[in-house]
Order: C-alpha cells, then sequence, then structure tokens
C-alpha cells in the first residue's frame, strides 16, 4: 500500500463526515430520535413540523425554502416524551382552620409543539403555577376529614381545572394526583398522636373486654349443659334401677324383697345413725332416741339392749 492510497484513505474518512456535517447544517437532512419533534421557521414563520422518529429530509417536506433555514430560520428540537412533577408543601388551610401542607404528583406530556414553543414563554412553570393554585382554591376550606379520605376524587378535580389552559398551551396534562396531606404544626400533631394512641388504648380493652365476656359465656353455656346433662342422667338411674326392681319383683318376689332390705341397710349404715336393737320378746316400753343421760349416768358408757 502505497502513501498516496493512504493519504486517500484518510482524506475519505474525514470528507465524509465533514460532507454529512455541512448537509444537515443546511438541513438537507435531519435526524429526529424517539419522543422527539423538530420545528422548522423561516422569517419568523413556522414552515412545518418533524416528529416521525428517524432520518427526514425537510426540502421534501417543505420544499426549497428548507435550504434557507441556516441563513434566515431556526431549527427547534422539542422533547415530547412524558415529564413528571412533584410539588411539595402547597399550603391549604381545612375547614376547621388548620393549616394543612399538600404535596401534588402530576404528569405533561407536549403534544402541539408549536403552540408550546411560541405561546407561553414558560411553559412548564406556568403548568406548576396553574397546577399549585388549582390544589389550593379546591382544596382549601374542606372539612379535615375529607381532605385526608377523598384524595382521589380532589385529584379528578384539580385536573379538570388545569386541563383547558394546558391544552392551549400545546401540552396535554396526565395523571394528577394529592400524594400527601400532612399537618404543619407540630403541637397539633402531636396532639392527635396522643389522641390516637389513647383510642387505641380504649379499642384494646374493649376487644379484651369482649373476648373475656364471650369466654365467660361459653363457660356458662358449658356448665349449663354439663349440669344439664348430669341432671339427666341422675334422673334416669332412679327410672333404670326401678324398672330392674320391677322386672325382679315379678320373677321372684323373695329376691326382690332381700335387695330391697339390703338396700335399706346399706342406706342406713351409710347414713351413720344410731341403732337401737330390742330383743324380740321384750313386752315393756323403752324410751328410745337420743335423749339426755342423767348426772350419774354421764360418766357410764350407754348400754344397747
Amino acid at each position: 500500500m502505497g502513501p498516496g492510497t493512504i493519504v486517500a484513505a484518510v482524506f475519505g474518512l474525514l470528507f465524509i463526515p465533514i460532507c454529512l456535517a455541512i448537509a444537515r447544517g443546511f438541513c438537507v437532512y435531519a435526524v429526529v430520535r424517539e419522543c422527539e419533534a423538530q420545528v422548522f421557521t423561516l422569517f419568523g414563520k413556522v414552515i412545518g413540523t418533524i416528529d416521525e422518529p428517524g432520518l427526514q429530509f425537510p426540502p421534501l417536506a417543505f420544499g426549497p425554502q428548507s435550504l434557507l433555514i441556516p441563513f434566515f430560520g431556526k431549527r427547534y428540537t422539542v422533547k415530547t416524551a412524558l415529564r413528571q412533577y412533584y410539588l411539595r408543601n402547597q399550603m391549604v388551610n381545612s375547614e376547621e382552620g388548620t393549616p394543612m401542607g399538600v404535596g401534588i404528583w402530576y404528569e405533561m406530556q407536549v403534544n402541539d409543539p408549536v403552540a408550546y414553543l411560541f405561546m407561553n414563554a414558560n411553559p412548564e412553570g406556568s403548568l406548576e403555577a396553574n397546577v399549585a393554585s388549582s390544589t389550593i382554591s379546591t382544596l382549601s376550606n374542606l372539612e379535615m376529614d375529607k381532605m385526608l379520605e377523598d384524595r382521589h376524587s380532589l385529584s379528578r378535580t384539580v385536573r379538570q381545572a388545569v386541563s383547558p389552559l394546558s391544552e392551549k398551551w400545546g401540552y396535554r396534562l396526565g395523571s394528577v394526583y394529592i400524594r400527601k396531606v400532612a399537618f404543619t404544626d407540630k403541637q397539633m400533631v402531636t396532639n392527635i398522636t396522643e389522641k390516637v394512641v389513647k383510642r387505641l388504648v380504649q379499642v384494646t380493652s374493649a376487644m379484651k373486654q369482649d373476648g373475656e365476656n364471650r369466654v365467660g359465656l361459653i363457660k356458662s353455656e358449658t356448665a349449663k349443659n354439663v349440669s344439664q346433662t348430669m341432671a339427666l342422667a341422675t334422673a334416669t338411674r332412679p327410672a333404670v334401677v326401678g324398672a330392674a326392681l320391677n322386672a325382679i319383683g315379678r320373677d321372684d318376689p323373695e329376691i326382690l324383697q332381700a335387695v330391697i332390705e339390703v338396700m335399706e341397710t346399706e342406706k342406713l349404715l351409710a347414713s351413720g345413725a344410731r341403732v337401737d336393737l330390742l330383743p324380740a320378746a321384750a313386752n315393756v316400753l323403752v324410751e328410745l332416741g337420743d335423749r339426755r343421760p342423767s348426772q350419774s349416768s354421764r360418766e357410764e358408757p350407754p348400754v344397747h339392749k
């Protein structure tokens, strides 16, 4: 490879990028990226917009006049991607006069690059101001409970208030959500925390008492059922024994009489009562029972006749 070939290769490598840069500078072609739009102006007027991604040729879209843009016009690049913003500590007052700090999150996306560039000098700042003012006007003088609980419906109200203005300025407002509602007074936060703690203690005590009441009710019902079952069993035993004795009496009365005597003897022994035995041939009336002995006979042991 000779020196001439090397020089030609180097010159070619340098010449091609230079030619492409010159062509791009004279708007012979344009490279449009994703989520991007290019606005072309000539003599202070907009001659067209290209928002299709890829390699584009303005002379084919706008005619030969596009070649004059580098001298008498300008090319603007506008990002059309979805943007997200978050506004912190927007001060509002509830109906009760409580100062609250509100955080609101919202999305915006450019849908008209020309209006976005020329209808408003600071569209992002204007959108932020409109979202903040709409949030304050929507949430001010509301009940605290509604402010804390109905954030979804309030977010839709804020979006409906801001959307018409945003469309005039070349962008559309996406989702809007009131993300945070907080108290700004530390003493009030402390008071609310104490109330919540006391309320939790009350609820816990009530739950504990309710549990104890339920346990006591279950115990009492169980004891009632047990006592009823035991009473039923106790009442069933005499009936069973009586039926058995009736059956024995029908078959053999003597055995029935012997069983009754045995049962009476068992009852008498189990009672621990005093028993006085009398001779079968006694013909005199003897005083029996638990009488008090005389003074002379107190020290003598009782005599069973």
